[in-house]
Parts: C-alpha cells; structure tokens; sequence
C-alpha cells in the first residue's frame, strides 16, 4: 500500500514539474496550458492566438497582443540613413492583418476605409488611400540599419571589439545568426552605435523584423521576455547599457511614398523657402537692370558734354 502511495505521489509531482515548465519564456503576456504544453496569447476581439515559444513570436502577432492591451486597458508601455530608400517607422504601433504563419498582409487597413500597403516588418512603405488600393506583394525588408546610444561609461570602448560584442549579444539575446550583422561603426564622443544587419535579397528565412523589434521593446519600454533583462553587449567585461535606438528598414523595392505623405507644417516650409527664393531672384534681376540702366546712361552724359 505505501509503495502505491509512493508511486501516485512521485506521478503527481512529476506532472507538477511538468506544468511548472509550460510556460513561454519569449513572450511575457503568453498563457500556456498542458499537457500537451500549449502556450496563446489574446488578440482582436477576444481569440486566442497559438504560439510557437520556441523561437521570437512574429511581429504581427506581437503588435495585435499590444493592440488588444491597449484597447482593454491594460500594461503595454509602448513607446542617419543607410541609404536614400531606408526609412522609420512613423505610424506607430496598428492592430495588423496576419495570416496563420505570423507574417504582415500586404495591404492593411486597420479595421478602418483607409489602407496602406507594408514591408514584411509591417512598415507603411505607400500613401495611405481608399479600399481600392492595391498592394501587389509584401516586399521583404533585407536590411535594418540599428543606430544605438548607450550610457556614459566609467572606461573608454575599445571599437575593435565592438562589432564581436553585438553580434554575440544579438545571438545569445535574440537566437539570431550573428554572422548577419556585417558592420559596426562607433562615435565615442555621442556615445553612438551603427549597426548593420542584412542579409541576402530573396532570403526568406531570417525574419530581421522580429529582432529589430525584440531590441526596441528592450532599449524603449520594458522586454517582451518573460526574463527582464535587457540588450547589454560587454565590452572588456564592461556592459554597454542602452538609452535609446531608432531602426531603419531597407526594402527589396524602394518604397513608394508621394507629396501626399508631406504634413501640412513641411509643405508649408517649403513654400515659405521657395518663395523667399523667388524673391531674392526678383530683387537681382531688379538689380541688374539698374546698373544696365546706368552704365548707358554714363556715355550719353559724356558725349553732352
């Protein structure tokens, strides 16, 4: 009889244990049940999203969780160029349209008549327009460009290191292939960290958007991992801690923005520069007439005399 009442005790403890490590470590506000271990987190109306805990929850999911948040009042905190095509997200976060895998539709509309077409990191990369806006494929972001400030330290950083130092923090912190970041710039004096990340066009298997936007959530807000701890790349045994970061995304297609995109206060600068233009070639032209008029009106004096 105690021999089975060992085994039923040993069984139960174990299933503890067992429902003790369902949980998902990269995803805080992830709800998980088992066994089998089955870890979701709600989005939209009130549906359970499934997630795979595995790896970094898609991007698209993520911003659809801090949607639902938001709208139900509770905790989110959310808060140079590579090249003439690169831009930043300056929309903010929306509640996106995914399919089943996690990936940004092309065209998003926000539950509202007016649309706009994204890059796979869910950046508006056209002007907004009407239902009837087309959005032929989502075009892949390749490359993110990650300018980083971190705070004063008590030692100067070697830059040498620098470029091993973030490439291992992102693998370890994000699980992503560190041979991706291809350059790391540093000015000591603003205390700033260029970061590129990029990886072939038509690669469709590293998702840069989720890491980017694992790393803003860790340098901006609070971390969207179940550990809080942050983005620390260490130098020389001195960690770097971040202050703030500003992503770039470069797209296999430049983007397609208009004058449209223009707010009224630029357009309004622009006028104000082009006419103040306008009037400094009136007042030289004016000018020049002048000193036309008088250098031949010098001779005619002359010859009156």
């Amino acid at each position: 009889m105690k021999i089975w009442i060992a085994l039923l005790l040993a069984t139960f403890a174990v299933g503890v244990s067992a429902q003790d490590q369902c949980i998902c470590d990269s995803f805080k506000w992830a709800t998980c049940d088992g066994p089998p271990c089955q870890c979701s987190v709600t989005v939209g109306t009130g549906e359970k999203q499934n997630l795979d805990c595995s790896k970094l929850i898609p991007k698209c999911f993520l911003m659809k969780a801090e949607m639902f948040r938001a709208r139900h009042g509770l905790s989110t905190r959310t808060g140079g160029k590579p090249v003439d095509t690169a831009f930043v997200d300056n929309d903010g976060i929306y509640d996106p349209d995914c399919d089943a895998t996690g990936a940004f539709r092309a065209k998003q509309c926000n539950n509202t008549e007016v649309c706009w077409c994204v890059n796979s990191a869910g950046v508006r990369r056209t002007d907004k327009g009407d239902k009837s806006l087309r959005c032929e494929k989502l075009v892949e972001t390749y490359w993110v460009r990650l300018e980083l400030k971190h705070k004063a330290v008590n030692n100067a950083v070697d830059a040498a290191k620098l470029q091993d130092a973030v490439a291992t923090a992102i693998q370890n912190r994000y699980s992503f292939d560190k041979t991706l970041v291809k350059e790391v710039q540093y000015d000591p004096k603003a205390r700033l960290i260029v970061v590129d990340v990029q990886k072939e066009k038509g690669d469709r298997k590293a998702d840069l958007s989720r890491m980017a936007y694992y790393m803003e959530k860790d340098v901006k807000v609070l971390p969207l991992f179940k550990d809080q701890a942050k983005f620390e790349p260490s130098v020389d045994g001195q960690k770097l801690e971040m202050e703030n970061i500003l992503v770039y995304y470069v797209d296999e297609e430049a983007p397609t923005f208009t004058m449209k995109r223009l707010t009224g206060g630029v357009i309004a600068v622009i006028v104000v520069v082009m006419l103040a233009v306008a009037a400094g070639l009136l007042v030289l032209f004016l000018k020049r007439r002048r000193e036309q008029r008088y250098s031949k009106a010098e001779p005619r004096e002359l010859e009156a005399m």
